[in-house]
């Protein structure tokens, strides 16, 4: 059996039984014996048991293609494939299957896809590398040739690792990678790798400085650089990130990979005209780049340039690969109709199995063209599919989130907030918008940043950083107590300089007012953390009707984080997690928090605004309610409603799809009125 031939000896996550490592082990056992037909049968009497076992589906598909019954092969994969869309080791073996039925150019795309969602898969890359060169794609080969060469270099250890962060298992990685780097300390290849762990887990700083640590080992590697830079921008630590940018660009000029990281960099920094110079600058060698395109759609739309935006994202739409994100910022414009041509080809390109992410991107389009068209059932079938996708990259677990409500309502007791209140850093400059995602914050922080004493800035990562970090550490005695119960450990030193540190952290976002506001809305999961290091802060609680807000969440294809929202039964959890937690921090910490309703404030916008203003201990101002007429950059998906009157279209949208939310009902416990 060659090496191409043979299987993978786990294909990710199986289903829960008893018998599934002895049916897998089994199976191999007979297939590198050359048994595929025993091994083909003990697989189907699995399936007949349960078919959705994922290591059976596999296996079974391996030895259909292996005995040439390509029909069978398919069949099974399309059912693991759906199950697990982005199972590397399951879209290697239809790579496998399309190379073996004569399809190069499938295989190739194939394989790259699995490389994508595995670059772990050396099989990939030597079948991948030897068709571009059968083909005559000489460019690509040479980069698939260093891509294997990169990953042949790594110790197993190191491979292993890979495979693990593949298959979601972050913790097993990060245990994996520590052991080798106790051998090898100044490994980069495992510097880079932790940081990556560190980076998916939240611990930002400690990915930073591996990654700093490991570029000055080795300053010329291009992977570790880039690296850094993205770490430093989910930091916000935009002007460093943008000197490591200028640092790869003057290494080589002309490379249009540099050019975008450099562009990209710019927009985050505020720097919008220069960052769309720079796109088109790139768009003149690359001319109809959709990548590109998107991006500088993404400026325009920041700024306010809504026309110029779809005028970028149209022409990234109609780019040969990679299109489906231009689709889906046009749909998440909210205010864009799509014509019935465009819908015929984004149907068309759906229907050519792109790769998984356009496949999400064009799916969620979809549903918003059906839902403008008021073809509710159509619609819901592309958001439910386009949900299923995202949830299947995911590792989300709501009774996860449970336990982190339980352990905050345990932990910051009334008793713990009278012991340590006043401790922390006395700053009144920040107001922390706090609550469900889609439920009215960017509005709100629009209306607030109209007021001549306020700064609106962006969802800030500084909290949500700072809980990870305090997860990670030990109290006094050396003990790992973990967050939220190193809180009561915390001394007024401590509180203090926390406090001062976020303050002074986030001053490059701020202008020259005396408030500024933190939109985040997972800050409300540290409330209590918020208040005890900066006992000053204003809270607001944006809140919507739960089946509106949950509704609207499961429309929405987050950037990142949100892993709860790609589910109905998830979302209803989630929510009612939140009102849990919510009415503990009311309880422990009264008055500190101002709840605006936001069907309230569609129906008495002058008074909420007057509460919300008194709350803040803030003058009333005319000009916020005209909040539409301010022209500052606004980065969520609702930029282009906030800029427009209030409007109440969507109150009770989610009602045109309630054939199909009972899930949410249920989780809910929702009572029609």
């Amino acid at each position: 059996m060659s090496e191409s031939e043979r299987p993978a000896s786990s294909p990710g996550a199986t289903s829960p039984g008893a018998t599934e490592a002895p049916v897998s082990i089994q199976a191999q056992e007979l297939m590198r014996k050359g048994k595929i037909s025993d091994a083909l049968k003990l697989l189907q009497t699995q399936l007949q048991r349960d078919p959705e076992h994922s290591d059976a589906l596999y296996f079974a598909a391996v030895c259909a293609r292996m005995s040439r019954s390509f029909a069978s092969a398919q069949e099974y994969l399309h059912k693991l494939l759906a199950m697990e869309p982005g199972n590397g080791r399951a879209l290697q073996e239809q790579a496998h299957l399309y190379r073996d039925t004569g399809d190069a150019t499938a295989a190739i795309d194939a394989y790259g896809e699995a490389l994508r969602a595995n670059p772990a898969l050396v099989a990939s890359y030597r079948q991948r590398l030897a068709l571009l060169r059968s083909t005559g794609r000489e460019p690509e080969a040479r980069i698939t040739a260093a891509q294997l060469h990169r990953v042949e270099e790594l110790p197993k250890p190191l491979l292993a690792v890979t495979d693990l962060l593949a298959q979601g298992r972050i913790l097993k990685a990060e245990q994996l990678c520590r052991q080798f780097l106790m051998q090898s300390p100044q490994h980069t290849e495992g510097m880079r790798l932790l940081a990556e762990i560190g980076s998916r887990l939240g611990a930002l700083e400690e990915a930073n400085f591996l990654l700093e640590s490991a570029c000055e080992l080795k300053p010329g590697d291009i992977a570790l650089r880039i690296d850094l830079i993205r770490v430093l921008s989910k930091r916000q630590r935009f002007e460093e990130s943008l000197k490591q940018a200028d640092l790869l660009l003057q290494s080589a000029p002309e490379n249009l990979q540099f050019q975008s990281l450099r562009a990209i960099e710019l927009l985050q920094l505020g720097h919008y005209d220069e960052a769309i110079e720079g796109f088109d600058r790139i768009l003149e060698k690359l001319p109809g780049d959709a990548i590109t395109l998107t991006s500088k759609g993404h400026a325009l739309k920041t700024l306010g340039s809504g026309t110029k935006a779809i005028v970028s994202y149209e022409a990234a739409c109609m780019a040969p690969q990679g299109g489906g994100e231009a689709w889906y910022a046009l749909a998440n414009l909210k205010t864009y109709s799509f014509s019935d041509a465009q819908i015929e080809t984004m149907g068309a390109q759906l229907a050519g199995n792109p790769q998984l992410l356009d496949r999400i991107y064009l799916a969620f389009a979809l549903g918003k063209a059906f839902e403008d068209r008021k073809e509710y059932e159509r619609s819901f079938e592309h958001y439910a599919a386009a949900n299923s996708l995202k949830k299947a990259q995911l590792n989300y677990r709501s009774e996860s989130f449970e336990r982190e409500v339980d352990a905050q309502c345990a932990t910051v007791s009334s008793e713990l907030v009278r012991a340590q209140t006043g401790l922390g850093f006395e700053a009144a400059d920040p107001i922390f918008i706090v609550g469900m995602p889609r439920a009215g914050s960017t509005l709100l922080e629009q209306i607030l940043a109209t007021h001549s004493q306020v700064d609106g800035t962006r969802e800030l990562p500084n909290i949500l950083s700072l809980a990870q970090r305090l997860r990670r550490q030990r109290n006094k005695d050396g003990d790992g107590v973990g967050y939220p119960d190193i809180l009561a450990d915390l001394s007024a030193e401590s509180l203090q300089q926390l406090g001062k540190d976020f303050i002074q952290e986030t001053r490059v976002h701020r202008g020259d007012a005396p408030f500024f506001i933190d939109k985040m809305p997972n800050n409300f999961r540290h409330i209590g953390l918020i208040k005890l290091i900066l006992p000053e802060a204003k809270i607001i609680d944006a809140r919507r009707e739960a089946m509106a807000c949950c509704f609207s969440n499961f429309k929405q294809l987050f950037a990142e984080g949100q892993e709860f929202s790609y589910e109905l039964s998830d979302l209803g959890h989630y929510y009612r997690q939140y009102e849990r937690l919510m009415d503990h921090w009311n309880s422990v910490l009264p008055g500190s928090i101002h709840r605006l309703q936001h069907e309230a404030l569609l129906e008495d916008f002058e008074g909420e605004l007057r509460r919300l203003l008194d709350f803040l201990g803030l003058p009333f101002e005319e000009r916020c309610l005209r909040f539409y007429e301010n022209d500052r950059p606004v980065r969520t998906p609702s930029s282009e409603q906030v800029r427009q009157p209030l409007f109440r279209d969507s109150v009770e949208q989610w009602q045109n799809y309630a054939p199909w939310l009972s899930p949410l009902q249920r989780a809910l416990d929702y009572q029609a009125q």
